[in-house]
């Protein structure tokens, strides 16, 4: 499937979401597991609100679900596609750095044109 210019609008606001540091890093703590906003702050080093305002971020556009659970509150990721997609992204960016090093690795080798090692006989 190719992307279109009509899936702009939806697919901009997710970037803007995912495009944030410490969201990703909220989300990739979160991997599989539901875990509660302690172990989020535990796991990722930030404060409570900061974590608190992230997670609101994040559940407001649909990338994670809230559970409660006695006098606790779980975060899941809502879809654990997600991860595979983020993956994926990681290993396509790997593979166009490899390709742009590369290219910038050719550009930067003195051409020789293919006859200038060519020596003629001289009879």
């Amino acid at each position: 499937m190719i992307f279109r210019e009509p899936d702009q609008p939806q697919v901009i606001p997710a970037l803007k979401v995912l495009g944030e540091a410490n969201r990703l890093r909220i989300l990739c703590e979160l991997g599989l597991e539901c875990r509660p906003v302690t172990d989020v702050i535990t796991a990722t080093g930030m404060g409570q609100s900061n974590v608190s305002f992230h997670l609101r971020v994040l559940r407001e556009a649909g990338f994670v679900r809230a559970e409660r659970r006695g006098p606790f509150i779980y975060y899941c990721l809502a879809d654990p596609e997600l991860l595979h997609i983020l993956h994926d992204l990681k290993q396509w960016l790997d593979t166009r750095q490899a390709r742009v090093a590369g290219m910038d690795h050719q550009l930067s080798r003195p051409t020789r044109h293919p006859s200038a090692g060519a020596r003629t006989k001289r009879g």
